[in-house]
């Protein structure tokens, strides 16, 4: 008898269904660093799917380091040396990058499509709407929607 009551306190209880079949729950409560730090945790991830809330605010923080580094470099350099600038630029290109083809993953495109912003403004629209588009509620060769 006394080594039931052991094991039951050893035994942690189970959880419940409702947190196990949501596995999103966690991103719930993400605050814009959050996001970015989970693109920046998954800078080599070039499969899988990325929400819209995680590339947006991603790119928002992204756009706010270059930013800062300009500033910076201007403050510090007074000329067009640009070294913060490129440190930023060669810091966040890979972890861009990821984020940018999981986005695509997500609207059901291959990543490939991200080279449609080499062709002048069209190209970027296009990239710009595809980026924009909502998740695909379907699984996909990717995977389970970010959603």
């Amino acid at each position: 008898m006394e080594n039931n009551i052991k094991l039951n306190k050893a035994t942690p209880p189970p959880l419940p269904r409702s947190t196990m079949a949501n596995n999103h729950s966690s991103e719930a409560n993400y605050g814009i660093i959050d996001w970015f730090k989970k693109g920046m945790r998954n800078y080599t991830n070039f499969s899988g799917r990325a929400r819209r809330k995680e590339y947006w605010y991603f790119f928002l923080v992204q756009m706010g380091v270059m930013i800062v580094a300009m500033l910076i470099d201007a403050i510090i350099f007074s000329s067009e040396t640009g070294l913060f600038y490129i440190v930023a630029a060669l810091g966040l290109f890979l972890p861009g990058l990821a984020v940018t083809i999981r986005r695509l993953h997500d609207t059901s495109r291959s990543g490939w499509w991200f080279l449609i912003g080499i062709v002048p403004l069209i190209g970027s629209i296009i990239l710009l709407v595809f980026l924009a588009s909502d998740t695909k509620p379907e699984t996909n060769k990717w995977g389970l929607p970010a959603k």
